[in-house]
């Protein structure tokens, strides 16, 4: 029990002085620039970051004032010793070195590796100490170009590092505090907590904003594949009512043509021409509502969809195949919106071709009327005159509604009185244009 307890203790140590590692540096276009050719042989660095410049000038600028500091210092207790040799004499060279390597050499690495900084700030920090002790005499003993070399490496570890090697590292410079200079370790404490969570908090936000970047990126990917999903579901319906009345119609000719024409070749010519036209127009309505499908440049196709200046077509095309349709149009409608005349133009074509596979021969009556701000469908039929197909799958139906509910209007289908069937559709006129 003791032990496990000792490692969670010691964890952060261990992560702070040898295990721990930093996050990888943000990328910021907004603070690099690439280098010039004509300094590419000069430069050995194709990306320039500010950021690095600005602590390699600062660094440099900090190991010359410690430097000049420590060594008057040196100069100053040289003359000293040489008055009263009891005092301490100068220390050598190399501890002046290592002092302001000590407050250069952390910030020079401290955006590319932030806790390998703090651990070279840590390992030189004693030397300073000592130097500012013997010859410097400060109290507390801290040369005072270390301190803001030593606070901005706490901001970057701070900044991008782990909480336990963020708790780590101010434990160790807490206690070294106490172990230095006990008088001064609460504003030690103070300096450096605030260092460390002005470092956290913003760590903090940068991971709030690259999480809201990513659920944005997340929400958009979803928008667009819904609206993908939405547009496949249209492209279906489209196809579904295309080649449903298409095909109806062209096989209840192809069935009925030879029974007409009765070997008379006229007959059976003219027949035959009019499965070719209704071909082709099925071909082209598949062209229309395929063709943003195939255009790899996003294009689509211009030629304007049906509407009910069509509706003539249908009953025609019913007609011919068998169908006695009578249709209710007292007036013009007028110009309608697209959408509305689309969605009516597709539920009378379904209508017709549901008639067409499910009651062969029956009559038909198709009435299409204006009811202030909407239009009202109303397709009904009779019971066929021979036995039609078996009852598919229900997607016409669904299809139908669908379009209907889109505009904000109702559909309503199902059987009547005497083995018929109708279809009620109320669409709303939203935004009407007048002639």
């Amino acid at each position: 029990m003791i032990w496990p307890r000792m490692q969670v203790t010691l964890r952060p140590f261990a992560m702070a002085l040898v295990q721990g590692d930093a996050d990888p540096p943000p990328a910021s276009g907004r603070l690099s620039f690439r280098t010039p050719r004509w300094l590419a042989l000069l430069f050995p660095f194709r990306i320039v970051s500010l950021v690095q410049v600005a602590d390699l000038v600062l660094a440099l600028v900090l190991f010359l004032l410690t430097l000049s500091t420590v060594s008057d210092w040196n100069v100053q207790a040289a003359r000293a010793h040489e008055v009263n040799p009891a005092v301490p004499g100068p220390v050598p060279m190399w501890f002046l070195y290592l002092t302001a390597f000590g407050a250069s050499l952390p910030v020079a690495l401290r955006d590319r590796r932030p806790l390998v900084a703090w651990r070279v700030a840590a390992l030189l920090m004693p030397v300073s100490i000592w130097v500012a002790g013997t010859i410097g005499h400060t109290d507390p003993p801290y040369v005072s170009t270390v301190i803001p070399a030593y606070l901005l490496v706490l901001y970057s570890v701070g900044v991008r590092c782990d909480r336990q090697i963020t708790v780590g590292v101010w434990l160790v410079s807490v206690l070294a505090a106490w172990i230095v200079h006990p008088n001064s370790m609460m504003l030690v404490t103070v300096i450096v907590t605030v260092a460390l969570l002005f470092g956290y908090n913003v760590r903090v936000r940068r991971r709030a904003t690259d999480k809201l970047v990513v659920e944005e990126r997340r929400s958009q990917e979803a928008k667009s594949a819904q609206a993908v999903l939405a547009e496949r579901a249209r492209i279906a319906r489209e196809l579904h009512d295309v080649v449903a009345h298409h095909m109806s119609v062209i096989a209840i000719q192809a069935e009925a043509v030879p029974l007409k024409a009765k070997g008379d070749p006229v007959q059976l010519e003219a027949g035959l021409t009019e499965i070719r036209q209704l071909s082709l127009e099925a071909i082209a309505e598949l062209r229309q509502v395929l063709g943003v499908l195939r255009d790899q440049d996003g294009r689509t196709d211009t030629a304007p969809q049906p509407g009910l200046d069509r509706i003539d077509e249908l009953v025609t095309n019913a007609r011919a195949a068998g169908l006695a349709v009578l249709v209710k149009q007292p007036e013009p409608p007028g110009r309608l919106p697209p959408a509305v005349e689309l969605s009516a133009y597709r539920i009378v074509q379904e209508s017709l071709s549901n008639v067409m596979r499910h009651a062969p021969g029956a009559p038909v009556a198709v009435d299409i009327a204006l009811n202030g701000e909407e239009l009202l469908l109303h397709v009904v039929n009779g019971p066929g005159a021979e036995p039609g197909a078996a009852p598919g799958a229900g997607q016409g139906l669904v299809g139908m509604r669908e379009r209907a509910a889109l505009l904000g209007g109702t559909l309503t289908a199902g059987t009547v009185t005497g083995g018929g069937f109708e279809v009620r559709a109320r669409l709303p006129i939203a935004d009407r244009e007048s002639l």
